[in-house]
């Protein structure tokens, strides 16, 4: 007469409202919640010591030229020609003539100095390093209050001052050229160095993974403690025919 087999297997329970099934899902979900909101501050760039080393590799002619004798007189240059192209324009007063050239100026020098990132001239020598960074982080490698960045500092205000004395001190005129004053100082702010608005981002990384109701998660039927869980036993009259 053969003998009973007795086997002892731990209870388990997968039922839908078992706390070990939803506790994966609740842990997994409020741990990878979507994070958003509507203007975001960031920092670009990397000050480790490998980057330090990819940009001091090389000269950057892309943000070196601001020093070279003869840059800070070629502003003063554009201005006095950009000037005179615009004066020539059939029925241009001296208001909207000084308003146009301040506009412009301001303009131009946003987007070379505070829009445009990385270096157009082969980036591949500073492994990158310059490939989030505007040009005017870019000069004397992000260093403050240097000469360089006076003058530039120091050339809009002058051409503001110039352009409100001429326009005879418009109160429609001077707030138009306040205002595009104002935007065109603000990035130059050393506060401000590295540091990139953005407007209604989201961050899709931490986005929750969505599950079929159907079918349950990954994981729902592991044990999440330590506590043993009741023995039940199996003999062979749970295999036998009926």
């Amino acid at each position: 007469m053969s003998r009973s087999t007795t086997i002892k297997l731990p209870r388990l329970d997968i039922s839908p409202t078992s706390p070990r099934t939803l506790a994966p899902r609740t842990l997994g979900m409020r741990g990878r919640s979507r994070s958003s909101s509507i203007v975001k501050v960031e920092e670009v760039g990397d000050r480790s010591v490998e980057e330090s080393l990819d940009r001091s590799a090389f000269p950057n002619i892309n943000a070196n030229w601001v020093n070279v004798k003869g840059a800070w007189v070629i502003h003063v240059v554009l201005i006095f020609f950009g000037k005179l192209v615009i004066d020539t324009i059939p029925g241009m007063t001296q208001q909207l003539s000084w308003t146009t050239v301040n506009l412009t100026y301001l303009a131009l020098t946003y987007l070379m100095f505070h829009w445009v990132t990385g270096i157009p001239f082969d980036p591949s020598l500073h492994g990158g390093a310059y490939d989030d960074l505007t040009l005017w982080e870019q000069i004397d490698d992000g260093a403050q209050y240097t000469p360089a960045k006076k003058w530039l500092l120091c050339v809009p205000i002058v051409l503001f001052l110039a352009s409100t004395h001429y326009t005879n001190y418009d109160p429609w005129l001077f707030a138009i050229n306040l205002t595009a004053l104002i935007l065109g100082l603000i990035p130059k702010l050393p506060q401000l160095h590295r540091q990139r608005v953005r407007f209604m981002s989201h961050d899709l990384s931490e986005a929750s993974t969505p599950i079929d109701p159907s079918f349950p998660p990954s994981g729902t039927q592991t044990p999440l403690s330590s506590e043993k869980s009741p023995l039940i036993t199996v003999t062979e009259a749970h295999f036998s025919p009926n």
